[in-house]
């Protein structure tokens, strides 16, 4: 029997992922500690579905007053605001990392580094660039519920690293970042679901069923980030998935461009 105590634990929990992967304020009586992290895992879809969908009324509103393409901007601009450049950080970090580093210890020590060096700050601009001229082929309603799964789907795509791979523990002198570490094949299946029901949703209206072509590369992209981290760090890190994220969510909206074009 589900009793109201439970409900309380997971809202403590989803408010718990709202702090961690975005910058939305949330109550001060929240109870927050590592283990609560990693029990909000589940909720990082969920995250995919308020930051997708506060950039998707972003577009849709500044559309009637500016050009698709200004539109666009301002809508990335906003969710970045968000999240606090929360993936895009981790996506540049691993750029150089791996972009300058041949060793486990000198990637690990890079990527730790706050400042952004050539491999980060071209890897941004061209995954940006990626994003934007993608949404920009779109028609506006596939655009809108297009931004509201990518971000969805591709947050899964992350944590799914999360089980299975080892986290990777850095020394007390590195960035710090919040991160879940573990997570069950309940979690993963419950993640799973919150993922998909943007989807489906999207693919019951529109009866569009090339859409599940989005589904291969994505599980292709999850297989080889995984080999690529195990082989060179023995793991993942929070900069691995938010790398990792950052990828799945350009695959997406490349896939809905081909099928939709």
């Amino acid at each position: 029997m589900i009793t109201p105590q439970y409900w309380k634990q997971q809202l403590h929990i989803f408010l718990n992922a709202l702090m961690f992967y975005t910058r939305i304020p949330v109550p001060k009586w929240m109870h927050h500690d590592e283990e609560m992290l990693n029990k909000a895992t589940i909720y990082f879809p969920v995250i995919g579905w308020i930051v997708g969908g506060i950039s998707a009324l972003t577009f849709y509103i500044f559309s009637f007053a500016f050009n698709p393409e200004i539109a666009i901007l301002l809508s990335m601009i906003v969710s970045v605001l968000t999240t606090g450049a929360f993936h895009e950080d981790g996506f540049a970090d691993v750029c150089d990392g791996f972009g300058g580093g041949w060793t486990k210890e000198k990637i690990l020590e890079i990527m730790k580094d706050s400042r952004v060096g050539t491999y980060g700050a071209v890897g941004l601009i061209l995954i940006l660039g990626i994003k934007f001229f993608s949404l920009e082929i779109l028609d506006n309603q596939t655009l809108v519920c297009s931004l509201v799964i990518a971000h969805s789907l591709s947050r899964f795509v992350a944590l799914s690293l999360i089980f299975t791979l080892d986290y990777v523990r850095e020394d007390a002198l590195s960035k710090v970042k919040p991160i879940a570490k573990k997570l069950s094949q309940n979690d993963l299946w419950t993640a799973f679901t919150f993922a998909v029901i943007p989807f489906f949703l999207y693919v019951i209206v529109t009866k569009n069923f090339f859409l599940f072509l989005v589904f291969p590369p994505l599980i292709l992209w999850h297989l080889y980030a995984g080999y690529f981290f195990k082989k060179w760090i023995g793991g993942y890190t929070g900069d691995c998935l938010g790398a990792t994220q950052q990828v799945a969510e350009v695959i997406i909206y490349l896939v809905i461009v081909v099928i939709s074009t």
